[in-house]
């Protein structure tokens, strides 16, 4: 069981690398996906997941319930909008296009409804602010 685990653990990272350059492959549901495995399957990969210096901090605070910081939201939001509309005015398919809007959509409701916001990191380390 724990080489399935890790086995498809290994094809999510994979399919996540290639979403943060491939429009309609997304990133982080492969990501969370590997990192579940990994839990399970291998103690060593999942630390090398949460530690990896470009999606781990997100992964970790994911996991701990923290969410997504609101910067990263937005950023997110953005490429993933301006990749769609790029790729609806190059393709000109009515049918394709009403297909991108259904999944830009789609990951816009639930990362804004499901997804929690959670403070910057350095926010969350000195505390509650003035006020």
């Amino acid at each position: 069981m724990k080489l399935l685990l890790n086995t498809i653990g290994c094809l999510a990272v994979l399919l996540g690398i290639l979403g943060i350059v491939l429009p309609l492959l997304p990133t982080t549901p492969f990501l969370l996906l590997a990192s579940a495995c990994f839990a399970r399957g291998s103690t060593r990969m999942h630390a090398w997941l949460l530690g990896n210096k470009v999606f781990g901090k997100y992964l970790s605070d994911f996991e701990q319930g923290r969410g997504i910081p609101r910067r990263a939201k937005i950023t997110i939001l953005v490429l993933m909008w301006a990749s769609l509309a790029y790729s609806m005015l190059r393709l000109q398919r009515t049918g394709l296009t009403l297909m991108l809007l259904c999944i830009g959509a789609g990951v816009t409701i639930y990362l804004l409804r499901y997804v929690p916001t959670g403070a910057p990191r350095a926010a969350r380390l000195d505390g509650p602010g003035p006020g």
